[in-house]
């Protein structure tokens, strides 16, 4: 089996990492465009334009599946990478863990890049899965960019900000930026210690729930328990090893450890 992930950067970590854990011999294809990156301030014509040609590149490696593991992307060229793929290549989209989060009641602050936060996509999601609860949505600017970069300094100052326009009492926080499930223990631990709930914080992330989904599209078997699938990385469109900043993160030093560069 080979599943391929595209994203703008190192957001797609979180995902391949639960697909590696639930199916420890796929083989991966991760396809990025640091060439291109960000993504969010672009045109949706520019972005989907990005997002098929990473997922071009990713299809001639001949994938069973491609998860799209932005939120941005998801938003913008879901439907045009459909196209593109389908139904050679089935491709699973990312949505912000909104439905779940409102199910264990408000209020919920969803952390989002500036370009989705009070775009028509979140504000849909939030009509149609958080009626009736509290829900507050929050900019964050410039956190992205740091995580993506592992600038440490820029990361607390990005979380620290947010997290301070964030209601204190607040019971769940929904990650609206793959990026952002990489520090997610941080997201966690600024917003508990200035809340006021006195329930413990809930942080929904979206890499599960994708890599559940994909194996219900196509149909996996049980892991096999033999030896993990080969690592594939393209840098728009170059093939190259993980990134540095890549390891940086728990979700990079899995891939690198227990999946041989093929």
């Amino acid at each position: 089996m080979k599943i391929a992930l595209i994203d703008s950067g190192i957001g797609l970590l979180p995902a391949a990492a639960a697909v590696r854990r639930l199916q420890p011999s796929a083989d991966l294809v991760l396809s990025s465009d640091p060439d291109g990156m960000p993504w969010g301030p672009r045109t949706t014509a520019d972005v989907s334009a990005r997002a098929v040609a990473a997922a071009e590149a990713a299809a001639a490696h001949g994938p069973d599946a491609l998860i799209v593991a932005c939120n941005t992307a998801s938003v913008h060229a879901l439907a045009d990478v459909r196209a593109r793929l389908e139904p050679q290549v089935p491709v699973i989209g990312t949505v912000p863990a909104i439905k779940p989060a409102a199910a264990g009641g408000g209020p919920v602050a969803i952390w989002a890049t500036p370009a989705t936060t009070g775009s028509d996509y979140q504000r849909d999601l939030i009509g149609r899965f958080a009626d009736g609860v509290d829900v507050t949505e929050v900019a964050c600017p410039g956190l992205a960019d740091a995580v993506q970069n592992a600038d440490e300094a820029a990361i607390d100052r990005a979380v620290a900000d947010a997290a301070e326009r964030t209601p204190r009492d607040v019971r769940s926080v929904v990650l609206g930026c793959t990026h952002y499930e990489l520090v997610g223990e941080r997201i966690r631990q600024a917003v508990a210690v200035r809340g006021d709930s006195a329930e413990p914080l809930v942080l929904h992330a979206s890499a599960g729930a994708v890599a559940a989904q994909l194996m219900r599209r196509i149909a996996a078997a049980e892991p096999d328990g033999g030896l993990a699938g080969g690592l594939t990385v393209l840098l728009s469109g170059r093939e190259a090893e993980l990134p540095e900043a890549a390891l940086t993160y728990a979700e990079g030093r899995l891939l690198a450890a227990v999946s041989p560069v093929r």
